[in-house]
């Protein structure tokens, strides 16, 4: 057996969770890809990075490997829902104002092709189709590097004042 290993590194996220409701959402996201804020530590277990920002939309790209693939040598699909969730999370947040939150009721995954460290990068789109005062909808799709759709969802995410 060949023994694979994986270091992980993530900035300490103390700074934006303190920056975080004196912005508007898409403000806080805008400085994340910036570099201006630290990023979520999730997004380093993940591969992931922030892309694009827009009002009611966010990009992120991951790079999957070995370290992601579950028991029959795929990506586990629990790395495609933790980007989509992401991606949708991320898309509500950019239509909120400064402190306020939001955080996922639930979340519908559609796989439709296996993953693996070959399809990537992969990119993860996600959009909102209905903002809210209290609830907000969402819906997203990851592509392969051939543009394919490899995973669609939808979600609905709580809204709530933030402190």
């Amino acid at each position: 057996m060949t023994h694979r290993e994986k270091t992980i590194t993530w900035q300490d996220p103390t700074d934006a969770l303190d920056a975080m409701p004196g912005l508007s959402g898409i403000e806080y996201l805008r400085k994340m890809q910036a570099g201006e804020l630290p990023g979520a530590p999730i997004a380093a277990h993940a591969a992931m990075q922030l892309a694009e920002v827009g009002e009611g939309t966010v990009t992120f790209v991951s790079e999957p490997d070995e370290s992601h693939y579950n028991p029959i040598g795929a990506v586990h699909g629990g790395l495609v829902c933790t980007l989509l969730d992401s991606a949708l999370g991320c898309a509500a947040h950019t239509t909120l104002p400064a402190g306020v939150g939001y955080t996922s009721i639930e979340i519908k995954i559609n796989y439709l092709r296996p993953v693996t460290k070959e399809s990537g990068p992969l990119i993860v789109n996600g959009r909102v189709t209905k903002p809210g005062r209290r609830v907000a909808f969402a819906e997203g799709e990851v592509l392969d590097k051939h543009g394919k759709v490899v995973a669609t969802a939808s979600s609905s995410l709580l809204i709530f004042p933030l402190g």
